[in-house]
């Protein structure tokens, strides 16, 4: 999805994966209607379904990355939520790193470990908000690889919003969005 700021795209992305309601309308996720879900449906539909990373990465300060990204998993009931989560660590480059709390981590690191949280639940659909607006062009073209790169692996869909062009082309549908509409669409959104 792009568009100008302030268009509606993490609006649009919150609305997709049911962290907030439409005023109007429906919106189904794997068959259900998010709209008819409580809170605690629609986030145990998101914990089945879903992985998020953000421009702003989301960790939580007091846990270590490794603590970070088996969170998820443990919520879950995940037994092997340890090992499966040094496992995507070690796939992002940060095995050496599972010890150090988000401060004691670059934004690219801390970026990678957003990146291996969502990825670590075999999410069917991952919903990324700007995943390399706070990241030098470099690193973000390295978070950016990698992210595609797990995506393919894991056959996940991947609903991206971004300002960058040239990550938008490589995508395989581009959503516009102006003033909080989708430019060239009506009525229904099937992704």
């Amino acid at each position: 999805m792009v568009g100008a700021s302030g268009s509606g795209k993490s609006t649009l992305l919150g609305l997709l994966a049911g962290l907030d309601l439409p005023s109007s309308g429906s919106i189904t996720l794997d068959g259900e209607d998010l709209t008819r879900l409580d809170e605690d449906g629609r986030a145990r539909l998101r914990a089945r379904l879903v992985g998020f990373v953000f421009q702003s990465f989301q960790l939580l300060p007091g846990l270590t990355a490794l603590e970070n990204v088996m969170l998820p998993l443990e919520i879950r009931g995940e037994r092997t939520a340890a090992d499966r989560a040094r496992e995507f660590l070690q796939r992002v480059g940060l095995g050496e790193r599972t010890g150090h709390y988000p401060r004691q981590l670059s934004g690219g690191e801390q970026q990678r470990v957003a990146i291996a949280r969502a990825f670590a639940c075999a999410p069917r659909v991952l919903f990324a908000d700007e995943p390399t607006g706070n990241l030098d062009a470099a690193t973000g073209a390295r978070v950016i690889e990698l992210i595609f790169a797990l995506q393919a692996e894991q056959g996940a869909t991947l609903v991206l919003v971004t300002h960058d062009e040239r990550l938008a082309a490589r995508c395989s549908r581009r959503l516009t969005l102006v003033g909080g509409e989708l430019a060239g669409t009506a009525g229904e959104l099937t992704c």
